[in-house]
């Protein structure tokens, strides 16, 4: 029997904690998987590498980064196809759990000195599983928010999905930049580098206790279990036979969102102090400030998208990615302080922040709500792979292949950030925004 409608006010109050869950869990899962980016920019070539080379460690180092994505879609497949099927609340409680197990895992971990190519092989294990749970949150969070959110502020009330990466990116380089500031660069690099870790138990605890007593989607229960419109087939075989261009949008509209940010955030990190010989804490204070503005841009930018268009805000922040390429790395390569913190707020958020404020609605509008976890999840997850989870290594090579060079690294950021703002002015979309 479908259960009675909601009164505006009690659905206003099931939005806002349903904004709130999604904040929360995304919060500790980016917290877990960005630390590990961070982390392995600084120093696990040393902890986990030690035997192949300076270079061929650091490549190395940053491609255990891109292991993790490479398990997200399947993540994404998996709890996508049974939160499709049972609910959404029950895989984010697994997703959170997994995380967070893994992310102490990491930080119990034997180095090679230890225990020799053991440790480099469970390292890159317990990435995949990180991978496999922040695989299964995106969809879920994102859903939740955005089927619990009002008609005309989806964008709005879904976006603490995006905050939570702001937050977690604070909470990840915070934790790093204030043990680096009270033990030491030494002791960072010997057994420092596991606090921040192992204090991830703490972010779970908060996670489950919000998250346990979460109701279900609105949008789903509606839709899909009290109607019995489960589809037929596996549900990513339904979203993929039924919407096959929306993996393709999904892909595209991810590539300034994924560029700019890991760019800034992890191999600019590495090449500063690597190639330019510049100090750590300076880009870990860049990063620290552009995620800690991301928690006010991203909302306003999703409210103004929510009252004006969403698809233009799109646009405008692919065009103002690609156009801040060049002059970002100039910045960097003249060491000038000012010009690296004005073009990384251009790059991280501005361009970045306006492209991912919108993301949730759209993507989730893409498919149907049978099978719009699988979907939406897998299609966000594949993204990853494509334009994320290589990035710090992609850019270390095309420095190499460059004999030292950023010009290929702009170019690869202004192209992406180009295709992003192009698929986003052609594609086909029924705003929910008021305009």
């Amino acid at each position: 029997m479908q259960s009675s409608p909601l009164s505006p006010e009690l659905q206003e109050q099931k939005a806002r904690k349903a904004a709130l869950s999604s904040f929360i869990g995304a919060v500790v899962d980016w917290y877990d998987f960005l630390l590990y980016g961070i982390v392995a920019a600084l120093i696990f070539k040393d902890q986990f590498f030690p035997s192949i080379g300076n270079q061929m460690g650091t490549l190395a180092a940053l491609a255990t980064f891109g292991v993790g994505f490479l398990f997200r879609p399947l993540g994404g497949i998996v709890f996508g196809h049974f939160g499709d099927r049972i609910g959404r609340k029950k895989m984010l409680v697994l997703t959170v759990v997994m995380m967070g197990l893994s992310t102490v895992g990491i930080g119990l971990l034997p180095n090679f000195e230890m225990i020799g190519w053991w440790a480099p092989v469970l390292l890159v294990t317990l990435r995949a599983l990180q991978g496999f749970a922040v695989g299964g949150e995106w969809g879920g969070a994102a859903l939740m928010a955005v089927e619990n959110a009002p008609k005309n502020k989806k964008a709005f009330y879904s976006s603490g999905v995006q905050i939570g990466y702001g937050v977690g990116l604070v909470l990840a380089t915070g934790a790093v930049s204030l043990i680096i500031a009270t033990l030491g660069d030494q002791a960072f690099n010997d057994w420092a580098w596991r606090i921040p870790f192992l204090a991830s138990i703490v972010l779970i605890g908060i996670a489950m206790w919000i998250r346990r007593g979460q109701e279900e989607s609105t949008e789903f229960l509606a839709e899909v279990a009290q109607t019995q419109q489960k589809p037929k087939r596996l549900p990513i075989v339904e979203a993929v036979s039924k919407h096959p261009k929306a993996f393709f949008y999904i892909i595209a509209l991810r590539l300034a969102e994924l560029l700019t940010m890991y760019i800034v955030a992890n191999f600019a990190l590495n090449y500063s102090t690597q190639n330019l010989g510049m100090d750590k804490q300076f880009f870990l204070n860049i990063t620290l400030m552009v995620g800690a503005i991301s928690c006010f841009s991203i909302p306003l930018f999703a409210w103004c998208a929510d009252h004006f268009n969403h698809k233009r805000m799109i646009v405008i922040g692919g065009l103002i990615g690609a156009l801040a390429a060049y002059p970002f790395f100039l910045a960097l390569d003249a060491q000038n302080t000012w010009a690296i913190i004005a073009c990384s707020i251009l790059l991280a958020n501005v361009a970045h922040d306006m492209v991912v404020s919108v993301h949730q609605p759209i993507f989730t509008s893409l498919f149907g709500t049978a099978y719009r976890y699988s979907g939406a999840g897998v299609g966000y997850q594949v993204a990853s792979i494509v334009g994320g989870g290589f990035t710090p290594a992609i850019a270390a090579s095309l420095v190499i292949w460059g004999n030292g060079s950023w010009h290929y690294v702009a170019l690869y950021l202004a192209i992406g950030c180009l295709i992003t703002a192009l698929v986003a002015a052609t594609m086909p979309y029924k705003n929910t925004s008021k305009v």
